[in-house]
């Protein structure tokens, strides 16, 4: 029988630079590229949702995140900024990325600004103002929406409710990108792009791991629902290399809402404690001799790396001292302050100011609780996950250059954004900085050294991954007959479907959430593995990509998008932890603890671990590179 239940039509798209994914590194490198390539290529994008409210930033954001670096001796320099974030990774940063991010920014925030996003400024000064050393405040409710109209300007072609499934490569060029191969989520149409580069700005992972939040409440994550690690999934999958995937992130938020704790931070100065009234910032004298004893200099650097500032908050929860605390009531002292700060969470994070009010809290009255996340994986954070690029041709050290400016380790293959790795703390702002990075890079790229190049792609692969596509479709309707339904609501009817022989995507990302979650140091295990854990963890994902390949099942378009959702958070998932199995030490103690090695050991390990998976065979590789510091 034919693999595809209802014939879906195939359109083949071809342009000079696809950009997949409309975040803010998307939009970045759309507008970039089009303004350097003069007329001369053509650019596309391809996002999943829609343009406007898409990506980490759909909802809004309060803060530009980095410092506008000026010949203004009181505003920081791009080198202070890659000694921040090499302190905050404990070391392991590629510094000639973040100093490239940096140096850039000056443009990015003016371009922001000419755009029309509201910058808070001092009104004595006229400079933008500042809530921290890195960080604009701004009005962000509509950030998204006011990036996202010049990159819809700037663009060819803007393909939206399309998601990007497989990456093709060239049948006639090993480690070429030829383009990707997706389909439309609202009317099934198969699409496949065909590009002489590639700049894949999607997002990284939730709902890799299992969230706090449960049952109807599955939804509150912090990082979005929606992030299904397609920027790694379709990375990994082409055969790129990917870096420091071991580092998941955790991040201290307020409890439930998930709202961010910067901004009470920064813009009120707001402290946090324990259940008993103590601080932690500075740290306690204990836990800094503890961390001494573990980590050396790192627990004694000033500020307190977020590693350490997280892991304290998981201690104090492991140690009955928890959850921490954060003192609103102690700042919010006039009618204007509570505006500020419930602005603040409706502009970018309004579960949060519903769930105050809908529990009663008065954050001007009593303080509010804090914990640590579930894990999320992505690059654009305070993390150093993601995916191995060449560096700028300009200060990069020959061991970081094999190609253009963020090229990954697949010629023709771009990234930036959450894709890039070893380069965190980039944010928001940074994102659109390092996608404008890219977009310029490539479009040299097609410019020149690709300038004759034409994808090879045949007519059998394109029915090869048709018939891949839709199969999960295909399987369902074979086997639906059989299927026992509970009474359950219209809306959850397949979530809840028994049948012994297909899976559908609500199940399979259950059995990989619980896996990362108790395995692979999750939130239920106190953010502790070790060797065991990890080598069971890996045998569990082995078998659960064999009963995604044999029974996945999918009801609905909708469906069919989750299902592969959920294939991309897989082959993340498998990356996180080949990358925790290999390096054997506690580097990133905040986020994971590997009890078999809990020390940081920077003779052995001050080092890059990259994993590949080989896109033939489906083979995991590992190998270290060297970490070369040159901002003294």
């Amino acid at each position: 029988m034919s693999v595809n239940p209802f014939n879906p039509p195939v359109r083949v798209v071809e342009t000079d630079i696809l950009v997949v994914g409309g975040g803010m590194a998307g939009c970045g490198a759309v507008f970039e590229a089009k303004y350097w390539c003069r007329g001369k290529c053509r650019v596309t994008l391809v996002e999943k949702a829609n343009l406007e409210k898409s990506g980490a930033v759909g909802m809004g954001l309060s803060a530009t995140n980095l410092g506008e670096f000026t010949e203004d001796p009181e505003d920081p320099k791009p080198e202070e900024f890659v000694k921040y974030v090499r302190n905050e990774y404990f070391g392991i940063v590629r510094e000639d990325l973040v100093y490239d991010i940096a140096r850039h920014m000056t443009s990015t925030i003016k371009l922001l600004d000419m755009w029309g996003l509201p910058l808070w400024r001092d009104p004595k000064t006229g400079k933008f103002l500042r809530s921290g050393r890195w960080q604009h405040t701004i009005h962000g409710e509509s950030y998204k929406a006011i990036v996202a109209e010049p990159c819809r300007k700037s663009a060819d072609e803007v393909y939206e409710r399309v998601v990007a499934v497989f990456p093709l490569l060239d049948e006639a060029v090993p480690n070429r990108i030829a383009g990707v191969v997706g389909f439309h989520v609202r009317d099934g149409t198969m699409y496949v792009f065909k590009a002489k580069a590639v700049i894949v700005t999607a997002g990284g992972g939730s709902l890799i791991y299992r969230p706090r939040a449960t049952s109807e409440g599955i939804g509150r994550v912090w990082y979005p629902t929606w992030a299904s690690a397609s920027a790694y999934g379709l990375t990994l999958l082409a055969g790129a290399e990917a870096v420091e995937m071991c580092s998941r992130l955790v991040v201290v938020r307020f409890k439930d809402g998930y709202g961010p704790v910067g901004y009470p931070y920064l813009l009120f100065k707001m402290r946090s404690t324990d259940v008993y009234g103590k601080t932690w910032e500075p740290l306690p004298d204990e836990a800094r001799a503890e961390y001494r004893k573990l980590y050396g200099k790192y627990a004694d650097a000033r500020p307190t790396p977020t590693l350490l500032r997280v892991l304290t908050t998981i201690r104090n929860w492991k140690e009955g001292r928890g959850p921490d605390i954060m003192q609103t009531q102690e700042k919010l002292k006039t009618e204007e302050d509570i505006h500020i700060l419930f602005e603040d969470y409706l502009d970018m994070s309004p579960t949060q100011a519903i769930l105050w009010a809908a529990q009663n809290i008065h954050p001007e009255k009593r303080p509010s609780e804090l914990m640590a996340t579930e894990p999320y994986v992505q690059g654009s954070h305070a993390t150093p996950g993601g995916m191995w690029a060449s560096g700028p041709p300009d200060i990069a050290p020959p061991e970081y250059k094999w190609g253009p400016n963020r090229m990954l380790t697949v010629e023709g293959l771009f990234g930036a954004g959450d894709t890039v790795g070893v380069s965190g703390h980039k944010f928001s702002s940074g994102s659109i900085a390092e996608g404008r990075i890219a977009g310029k890079s490539a479009v040299r790229y097609v410019l020149t050294k690709a300038k004759d190049y034409r994808p090879t792609v045949s007519k059998d692969t394109i029915e090869r991954y048709r018939e891949m596509l839709y199969r999960p479709m295909a399987w369902y309707e074979l086997n639906r007959p059989l299927t026992t339904t509970p009474e359950v609501p219209k809306q959850m009817t397949n979530w809840f479907e028994i049948h012994p022989n297909y899976l559908n995507w609500f199940q399979l990302l259950n059995r990989l959430m619980k896996t990362m979650d108790e395995y692979a140091a999750g939130w239920s295990a106190g953010y502790v593995t070790n060797m065991y854990l990890l080598n069971r963890a890996w045998e569990l994902l082995k078998m659960l990509e064999e009963d995604f390949n044999c029974c996945a099942g999918a009801a609905s378009l909708h469906e069919l998008l989750r299902v592969w959702e959920f294939y991309h958070r897989l082959i993340t998932a498998q990356a996180v932890v080949f990358s925790m199995m290999n390096r054997k030490e506690t580097r990133y103690p905040g986020y994971y603890i590997n009890a078999d090695y809990p020390q940081l050991d920077e003779k052995n390990w001050h080092v890059f671990l990259l994993v590949r998976r080989d896109p033939k065979t489906g083979e995991w590789s590992w190998r270290t590179v060297p970490v070369i510091h040159f901002v003294p």
